[in-house]
């Protein structure tokens, strides 16, 4: 079974994209596809037989998994495909494989179906905002990490009485985040469970700070950037980070032949100007300073 593909642009998602140009001050649209550098693909690689590059490059296809709610990290654009930086890193590992852009089929994500719809080969890999960690090792492997995130909270831009994680439960705040996301384990620490609202995608998240049903969203910072940058104004993050999140690319469990092509691959897209200049095309409109690429994690 083949993971449910992208369809016709929803109206939720044309209206966030509307509201990213919008809030561009009239410029290129914030997550534009045409911002996105032009990745050479790979035409003459090789790999040995058996391997999943090898059974991959023959098909000349690859199914990853990405995000559609997410500003500048995955986002389903006005033409139906998703862009930003997750996108362009996914990009990047299927052009080494020989696959062009055009030869990606997207599949959804959503953070409580990641480690299922690997394990089921319904993707090959999945890039999208996931965190590295031993809960999801046991089901799975990574490779990576490509990006090291922060938690964070964001409110409206007129709440001046959440200032800090530890400040939620004092106001009572509800607090809302995505059910099976990292982050919405760890600010458990801080909110009584009764608060804590869970959605599927953390655009319901922003619609429920906006009409007031919670005081709070949490997950990491640059997903919260890009809530911000759409919301016109409306909200704002508090900039006090208190977790590391590292981004890692999922994989069936055990390819360790496969996790070390992909560390290969972000190892020499950091070398080449590719990895700076899919951040600056991307998640680099809001967040100026280009990351430096982490050290990989042992592929096991």
């Amino acid at each position: 079974m083949r993971g449910k593909r992208f369809r016709l642009v929803t109206v939720l998602t044309a209206s966030l994209a509307l509201a990213l140009s919008a809030c561009g001050g009239g410029g290129e649209n914030q997550l534009a596809g045409g911002g996105a550098p032009e990745i050479p693909v790979d035409q003459n690689a090789q790999f040995e037989p058996g391997t999943t590059m090898a059974n991959l490059k023959q098909a000349g296809t690859v199914r990853i998994g990405t995000k559609i709610d997410q500003p500048l990290f995955g986002l389903n654009g006005l033409d139906g495909k998703p862009q930003g930086f997750d996108v362009e890193i996914a990009k990047t590992i299927a052009a080494k494989m020989g696959i062009a852009p055009d030869k990606i089929e997207w599949v959804e994500a959503p953070s409580k179906t990641r480690e299922e719809i690997i394990e089921q080969g319904r993707v090959d890999m999945v890039v999208a905002t996931y965190t590295i960690n031993d809960s999801r090792k046991q089901r799975i492997s990574f490779a990576g990490p490509y990006y090291t995130a922060g938690q964070d909270i964001m409110v409206k831009s007129d709440d001046t009485r959440i200032t800090g994680p530890e400040t939620l439960r004092p106001t009572g705040a509800k607090v809302c985040s995505v059910t099976g996301s990292t982050p919405a384990e760890k600010i458990k620490e801080y909110v009584d469970e009764q608060n804590l609202v869970l959605f599927d995608v953390y655009s319901k998240c922003a619609d429920a700070l906006r009409t007031g049903q919670v005081q709070a969203v949490t997950t990491d910072n640059v997903i919260l950037m890009g809530l911000v940058e759409q919301s016109g104004g409306q909200f704002k993050i508090l900039e006090k980070p208190f977790t590391e999140e590292p981004y890692g690319i999922g994989i069936k469990k055990g390819d360790t032949k496969f996790c070390e092509f992909i560390n290969q691959t972000l190892a020499q897209a950091a070398q080449d100007g590719t990895y700076e200049k899919a951040w600056q095309a991307t998640a680099g409109k809001v967040a100026k300073q280009t990351p430096t690429l982490p050290q990989p994690e042992p592929c096991s």
